[in-house]
């Protein structure tokens, strides 16, 4: 995946800092045993998911034939370095 630039947008990078914060503010309510701070957290890491899907439909996400262009290029190189 490191090869594809899997998950290196804008839109996932965003979205998984709003949901790491929901998971952190949720954990620690969990542990002071206040169950509206926890399902507040809980909404927070949903909301980081919308806020990735919505950005990733603007356009910062990675493109749908990304994946598809670097299995050509890998079978290119593949095609080269054997004859």
């Amino acid at each position: 995946m490191a090869g594809s630039s899997h998950g290196h947008t804008p839109a996932a990078w965003t979205g998984v800092t709003i949901a790491f914060i929901g998971f952190c503010v949720s954990g620690a309510f969990m542990v002071m045993a206040q169950p509206a701070g926890f399902w507040v957290g809980l909404a927070v890491v949903v909301l980081g998911g919308v806020v990735g899907w919505i950005m990733s439909s603007m356009g910062m996400g990675q493109p749908k034939d990304a994946h598809k262009a670097l299995l050509m290029s890998q079978e290119a190189e593949t095609a080269s370095a054997k004859g």
